[in-house]
């Protein structure tokens, strides 16, 4: 249980993967997946954060 709690493999994978020229994309797809992704970066931001002023307290 504990091999797989820190496995970012498929969270990174997410954001570094080339597009599918298989996969039809519309206007709504495309924004759905940029907002994703956008929270998910702004939660790792944010734990950075917290994370920081954890530790120099």
């Amino acid at each position: 249980m504990r091999k797989g709690l820190f496995d970012f493999g498929p969270a990174l994978g997410y954001f570094f993967r080339k597009n599918d020229p298989n996969r039809q994309t519309n206007f709504n797809l495309r924004s759905m997946h940029f907002i994703n992704k956008l929270s998910m970066a702004m939660f790792l931001v944010g734990l950075c954060v917290v994370l920081y002023r954890l530790f120099t307290r």
